[in-house]
């Protein structure tokens, strides 16, 4: 008998939860998942709960745990070890809850400046997941939650492996499909960015989409319901469209959905899967380069663009950058993505001893309370 499908999850938070969790309830045949993080009693617990489940279910799904930093060689060796087909990376070293739980001086700066100007924070685990799949095992799949809309074409310019990332694009599909009454079907395509998780400012810069190849009309009131509930909870719907895509990568059969940063393109497509690939599925009159031009455009209000190997801010984000960090404020080539996180965490460690606009001082850091990456939880 042959061994089953196996897939490596790096990441323990809510994300990471819910896609092991829909994966126990997936019953399409067998699949090994190995969930690993820096805190291997977390690892251990959401292999225990995701085990359970599964259990639970009836389905041919196993879980184990493992503990590894994605900066050593643990995850390395690990990779090197058991080939796996896929690795999903859902962890990156700058949370998204941080504005809730621990708001001060660096989240008001985000808040303003847009989501882009974390692009280094975000790339940092999934570039060092990547390199580790190209070092120790490079028949792996790889697919990065962590803002693949802008990630993954930094991935792509580096030169490292990336199928797709999850959330973003398929929870702005599953939306709409729920809202028309129709599940992942090739009837419904969408092209979506991460920017339409808010309703845009211009209604021609909303999230297209299209119903049996007619466009669909309204997408800002179909949307309404997603964009209104609270950010983390829709990981139980992001986790499920990821299950689904796992399953069907794994064994099958086809599926049509969408994804952001396929094969490492910029924002949001529609694609369908076959025998374990992964294609771009446009709906008729849309070429694959009025896709990524579209993606391009409307992405720009996050505040980061990747393009032609550089990394550009832009709007308040280039604002932002010139103020705390003027090395960033003109386009810097992907190579230097490195240096370019440790200039953004030296603004971070020192924004957070400021208090939030309205809020209280914050408790000041100690050295040892950040010493290294947290594999913290991307909500896509």
């Amino acid at each position: 008998m042959s061994a089953p499908y196996h897939v490596v999850v790096v990441g323990s938070g809510s994300l990471a939860r819910s896609v092991c969790c829909s994966v126990a309830g997936t019953g399409s045949g067998p699949l090994r998942v190995t969930v690993v993080a820096r805190d291997e009693r977390s690892a251990d617990e959401l292999a225990y709960l995701a085990g359970s489940r599964a259990r639970l279910s009836g389905t041919p799904v196993l879980f184990d745990a493992a503990g590894a930093d994605t900066g050593g060689d643990a995850l390395e060796e690990l990779l090197a070890r058991t080939s796996p087909q896929l690795l999903v990376v859902c962890a990156s070293s700058q949370s998204p809850w941080e504005r809730t739980r621990r708001p001060s001086g660096w989240t008001d700066l985000i808040a303003g400046a847009g989501f882009g100007l974390t692009l280094p924070l975000q790339a940092e685990i999934a570039v060092r997941a990547a390199r580790a799949v190209t070092d120790a095992s490079p028949g792996t799949q790889v697919i990065n939650a962590c803002f693949p809309d802008s990630v993954n074409p930094l991935l792509r310019a580096l030169g490292l492996p990336v199928l797709c990332g999850i959330g973003n694009a398929a929870l702005v599909a599953a939306s709409l499909g729920h809202a028309l009454g129709v599940g992942p079907t090739p009837r419904l395509s969408v092209l979506a960015h991460h920017v339409h998780l808010h309703e845009p400012a211009e209604p021609a810069e909303e999230a297209r989409a299209w119903l049996d190849g007619e466009p669909v009309t309204e997408v800002s009131r179909l949307l309404k319901r997603q964009r209104s509930t609270d950010r983390e909870q829709l990981n139980l719907v992001t986790g499920h469209t990821a299950a689904l895509l796992i399953a069907s990568l794994a064994h099958g059969p086809a599926l049509h959905t969408s994804v952001p940063g396929p094969h490492g393109l910029p924002g949001g497509y529609p694609v369908a899967t076959d025998e374990g690939t992964l294609r771009l599925a446009l709906p008729p009159g849309i070429t694959e380069r009025d896709a990524i031009d579209w993606n391009q455009r409307v992405g720009a209000r996050d505040g980061v663009i990747v393009r032609d190997g550089r990394v550009s801010f832009t709007g308040p984000a280039m604002t932002a950058v010139a103020a705390h960090a003027p090395g960033l404020a003109k386009p810097f080539p992907a190579t230097a993505i490195d240096e370019a996180r440790a200039e953004l965490k030296a603004v971070r460690d020192r924004l957070r001893r400021r208090a939030a606009r309205g809020g209280r001082e914050a408790p000041p850091s100690r050295p040892e309370e950040h010493p290294r990456p947290r594999l913290e939880e991307q909500w896509r």
